[in-house]
């Protein structure tokens, strides 16, 4: 049990479970925890439900297909799964989309969370107590809002917001949202902002699931620019167990920032991939080879890293897992689950092309 609560069969509204990290969550929480799960998702071109398929307390899952950009699906939702904690983690999310046409993005991030916030705040309102009091929303942003670092320093809770695409800006207006919420209405919401997350059941249009995809079918691994441009790195398991512990025990109206204090430039990853693969699937030439650079992204951030003293020092929360553990733990996964990357790749027409240029 991971719930620092007071009571049993917490009910527990996770928005966007059907997606990377959102999936990760209620696979955590119907596995270590007694809540009664309700799964919001549009179930968009990214959205599986396989992994969480296979989870033991299945039957405390359920899923609710709706779009919070639709005001009346989001309300309803709300009021069938009477939550205790709203985890609001659906969002569209990947830059080189937003590049390509921002409105899905205006859409889902701004007017969704909108929609949520308002629902939440009607449902929150009408609740008994001590059961108001528990109540909390927890918001998953992203460290992408703060903009870009030059060589020194790292993001922190106190960072000032400077968004550089319109998927950080539509994240950043969403932040925003919630913290006038807060001081408006005394809405109870927590704020996380997380570096960039990795690990199984990730779509396959995102750095490290298309490396390795590449890779297994030897064919060219584009690296934008230079390859130079450092990301931190937070696996997805670590990451989930920080927004637990922010939603449960953290303060209402404070941001966390939760990272993995793992920087690495684009082509260090890119080699750390091709390197686990020419010891455990090695061909005549190195998996190097395939590493080909390409026009870089338009207003590519330089560099992201986050300071995780907040969460750490007053919620407790480290990384359990090595960065090349962890990697090496997703190369295999995605190894052993190819069908599972074909299927994804063939509902979603996404076949691992270049997008974001226009």
């Amino acid at each position: 049990m991971i719930l620092n609560i007071k009571t049993d069969n917490l009910r527990v509204l996770v928005t966007g479970g059907a997606g990377f990290i959102g999936g990760c969550l209620v696979r955590s929480l119907l596995t270590r925890s007694n809540a009664i799960i309700f799964n919001l998702d549009k179930l968009s071109y990214a959205s599986d439900l396989s992994g969480i398929e296979q989870t033991v307390n299945i039957s405390n899952h359920n899923l609710i297909k709706a779009d919070l950009n639709n005001y009346d699906e989001t309300l309803s939702a709300v009021i069938k799964a009477d939550p205790d904690i709203i985890f609001h983690l659906a969002a569209e999310s990947h830059v080189d989309r937003s590049i390509e046409n921002a409105k899905p993005f205006i859409e889902s991030n701004i007017i969704g969370t909108f929609n949520l916030l308002e629902s939440a705040r009607m449902h929150w309102e009408k609740m008994e107590l001590p059961r108001k009091e528990r109540f909390r929303f927890l918001h998953v942003s992203t460290d992408e809002v703060f903009g870009s670092l030059t060589e020194e320093g790292q993001f922190s809770e106190e960072s000032p917001y400077d968004p550089r695409s319109p998927y950080s800006a539509s994240k950043a207006a969403s932040d925003h949202l919630c913290n006038a919420w807060f001081h408006t209405f005394n809405f109870p919401v927590i704020k996380t902002n997380c570096s960039n997350n990795f690990g199984p059941f990730q779509f396959p249009e995102k750095l490290i699931p298309l490396i390795i995809i590449k890779a297994l079918n030897n064919l060219p691994i584009p690296i934008y620019g230079d390859g130079k441009n450092i990301r931190d790195w937070l696996f997805v398991e670590d990451h989930v167990d920080a927004l637990i512990l922010a939603g449960t025990q953290g303060e209402v109206g404070k941001t966390y920032c939760i990272g993995g204090s793992n920087e690495k430039t684009n082509l260090e990853i890119a080699e750390s991939i091709c390197e686990l693969f020419d010891i455990n699937l090695p061909r005549k030439q190195s998996y190097k080879n395939l590493i080909k650079f390409v026009k870089d992204r338009p207003g590519h951030d330089k560099r992201y890293a986050i300071n995780s003293e907040l969460i750490t020092r007053e919620l407790g929360w480290n990384a359990k897992h090595d960065f090349n553990t962890a990697l090496s733990k997703t190369v295999e996964w995605y190894t052993k689950n190819q069908e599972w990357c074909r299927n994804i790749q063939k509902k979603s027409g996404y076949r691992g092309q270049r997008i974001g240029l226009s």
